[in-house]
């Protein structure tokens, strides 16, 4: 149902009786201010998903009345980069969230999306599985069925060239990679899908924080390579979902 309808079917509902004019001015004010956080509250009907709350630097406190607010007027919750305290606080709040560490993630997801298409997120190497398994999630909470290989990075070439007929099924794949990040130019010359490239803060000195792949990933001699901040599993996993569910069916 698009935004529109929506808003028909809310006016609609309030000119036949059946929805006081509380219930539809709660959902259709623009935003929710909880004091030390203003929640975009309108951003499923704009985007089809709703604010993605970012944990790091919140408390625990602040986070679960993020979540429990979001959940009360979208339903599905996804919280990036949250910790152990997080966690609890927010299941305090929300007994059916669910905590990934792997991926520094909660969710609260009631109704989960039918997955669909296929999203393929590799990692270069072990170290970088946190950052891919952010983008494999969100990619997941969004709708998409997500293919995951790890430890395929160029350093082994064969590892990669193992798992590439897997890939065929994949509309978009994900390539996370630290230390020199060659992984996503090889890849994007190999098969024939968008390929979103996630540098990591994996690496040696010369490495530089994740400075080094970003810019070779930048550089890439390869086409149809697009490129998200450093350690931005979040991103890159939201932005291949958006690209899978605008592909055509295979």
């Amino acid at each position: 149902m698009t935004h529109d309808e929506q808003l028909r079917d809310i006016l609609d509902a309030v000119r036949r009786g059946t929805m006081p004019i509380d219930e539809a001015h709660a959902r259709l004010r623009p935003g929710h201010d909880l004091g030390f956080a203003h929640l975009d509250i309108q951003r499923t009907r704009r985007c089809g998903f709703p604010e993605v709350v970012f944990c790091a630097g919140k408390s625990p406190e602040q986070t679960a009345a993020i979540a429990a607010t979001i959940a009360g007027n979208s339903g599905r919750v996804l919280l990036t980069r949250a910790d152990s305290a997080h966690a609890d606080a927010v299941r305090a709040a929300l007994p059916d969230t669910v905590f990934h560490p792997a991926a520094r993630c909660l969710v609260h997801d009631p109704n989960p999306l039918p997955r669909q298409g296929c999203v393929a997120v590799l990692a270069a190497g072990t170290s970088d599985i946190p950052v891919a398994e952010e983008a494999a999630l969100t990619a997941e909470v969004m709708g998409s069925a997500v293919l995951r290989r790890f430890d395929v990075g160029v350093a082994g070439l064969h590892r990669l060239l193992g798992v590439l007929p897997e890939l065929d099924e994949a509309r978009v794949l994900v390539a996370v990679a630290g230390m020199e990040g060659a992984l996503a130019s090889v890849v994007a010359g190999l098969v024939d899908r968008p390929v979103v490239a996630v540098p990591t803060s994996v690496g040696y000195g010369v490495h530089l924080g994740g400075l080094t792949p970003l810019l070779a990933m930048l550089g890439s001699c390869a086409a149809g390579v697009g490129v998200v901040n450093v350690d931005n599993g979040f991103g890159a996993g939201y932005l291949a979902a958006l690209i899978n569910r605008a592909a055509p069916p295979s």
